[in-house]
């Protein structure tokens, strides 16, 4: 490990947003563990990626990220991990049918468990406890005792991020995820949907292409099996240094702890240990961007991370907000392309549109996100840039989280069926919607 920092180095840096454990012989215990088992994804399976990503900044292929705001381990099951990899596939034929360039999948999964807080605190009817920071550190349950920081749960996240990667991997390579059968689901949601007629056209040509192909002999193998990588924010730096290794092949340290790992948009500080970390690191690394990202700050970064300039390397994962896309958005990407910089720009809609309803809930506009969406291609459009991709919280199931879609969600529907323990996510069919819209522009943008 001598060729990355030791951990006292980076705390040293003013490491944000960490948990601040109690007992520092249970976490050195946590990481000992950590550091001798075996990799969670393989060094040759993040360059594989880090080649698609480099598709993307070329303009070549569109991403897909999208996956829970913060997993739990009671959502690892069999179920729970195959209605996600659902949606994702629905998602991706929509948008590769749209936009013909290949769609490179990429879950929020299987290492999702931590999450950054605005606030170290909680209070609720006069009590204050330590913030839910996610599985990953402490207990959701509003006690004391469940929100002690535990270092035992870094070991948790290993196991079941191990389970997790387990079943995805037998879901895209036993036949779950042939396009024949995701296309036969994107038929039913047509049929079922409320707003699925308005999509019929486009998965009636869906279904012409694919018979097409099948007429002329198209490999059946090629039906059958999909590519699908992981992802998460590297956030606790305990778990993301334990899980970095020295890769045999290359004598480069891979963080083996998921294919892409991501900084988000509070701890990407030039100088923090964060994007320290992630500066020694060969996996294809993002950056979470917000409205007070100026563009010498997404300069330096790239400078910082990607100081080769090395394609598929750095993605920038832009989340202005609706009302801010359009003026925030386009100096940056300005001053990126005309530095000659070769990333990739990804939309995330979700978290610069988080308001808090009349009833306590955390929740989403749906018309609100496919309007950042909107803005996001409209800037690039603009500018001649290829928007590179999408970043979502969303889940397979029927949940109540985000307001509007065709099902025309309401604030007072969101206690029906409310159950993130972070953040709202897009329900089945508002993912799925999403997907066809965007479908749209991306064909006015390859038209």
């Amino acid at each position: 490990m001598s060729s990355i920092p030791d951990l006292a180095t980076l705390h040293a840096l003013g490491a944000a947003q960490q948990p601040s454990y109690p007992d520092r012989t249970a976490v050195d215990a946590a990481v000992q563990r950590l550091r001798t088992a075996p990799p969670l994804v393989f060094a040759g399976e993040c360059d594989e990626l880090k080649g698609k990503i480099a598709q993307v900044a070329r303009g070549q292929a569109f991403l897909l990220q999208g996956g829970d705001c913060a997993e739990t381990f009671a959502g690892v099951t069999a179920d729970n991990v195959r209605n996600k990899l659902r949606v994702l596939l629905q998602m991706a034929v929509v948008l590769t049918y749209a936009a013909s360039v290949p769609v490179v999948k990429v879950g929020r999964i299987a290492g999702q468990y931590a999450k950054p807080r605005s606030s170290d605190l909680e209070t609720r009817n006069g009590v204050t406890l330590p913030a839910y920071r996610g599985d990953a550190v402490n207990g959701y349950d509003f006690t004391p005792e469940a929100r002690i920081p535990d270092p035992q749960r870094l070991v948790d996240v290993y196991n079941s991020s191990a389970s997790t990667l387990n079943l995805v991997r037998a879901f895209v390579t036993g036949g779950y995820a042939d396009l024949r059968q995701v296309h036969t689901w994107n038929t039913d949601f047509v049929r079922e949907s409320p707003v699925g007629q308005q999509y019929e056209a486009m998965a009636n040509e869906i279904e012409r292409a694919l018979t097409f192909m099948k007429a002329i002999g198209a490999d059946p193998d090629e039906f059958h099996r999909v590519d699908f990588h992981s992802s998460h924010e590297a956030l606790v730096l305990e778990y993301e240094h334990a899980l970095t290794r020295i890769d045999s092949r290359t004598s480069t340290p891979y963080d083996v702890s998921g294919h892409f790992v991501w900084i988000g948009e509070r701890t990407r500080q030039l100088d923090g240990a964060h994007v320290e970390l992630m500066s020694h690191i060969r996996n294809p690394i993002g950056v979470k961007l917000g409205p007070s990202t100026s563009p010498d700050d997404a300069l330096a970064l790239a400078a910082k991370l990607n100081p080769d300039n090395e394609p598929g390397r750095l993605t920038f994962i832009t989340r202005f907000g609706a009302g801010k896309i359009r003026d925030g958005l386009p100096t940056l990407v300005e001053k990126v392309t005309a530095a000659g910089l070769e990333v990739a720009w990804v939309c995330d809609p979700m978290h610069g549109n988080t308001f808090e309803a009349s009833s306590g809930y955390k929740t989403r506009r749906f018309g609100d996100v496919i309007d950042e969406v909107q803005g996001f291609f409209d800037v690039h459009r603009s500018l001649g840039t290829w928007p590179g991709g999408l970043h979502v919280e969303l889940t397979g199931d029927d949940v109540t989280e985000c307001v509007g879609g065709g099902e025309d969600l309401l604030e007072m529907d969101l206690g029906n069926r409310y159950e993130s323990v972070c953040d709202p996510r897009l329900n089945r069919v508002q993912s799925l919607e999403l997907a066809f819209l965007v479908a749209e522009m991306l064909r006015a943008t390859t038209s």
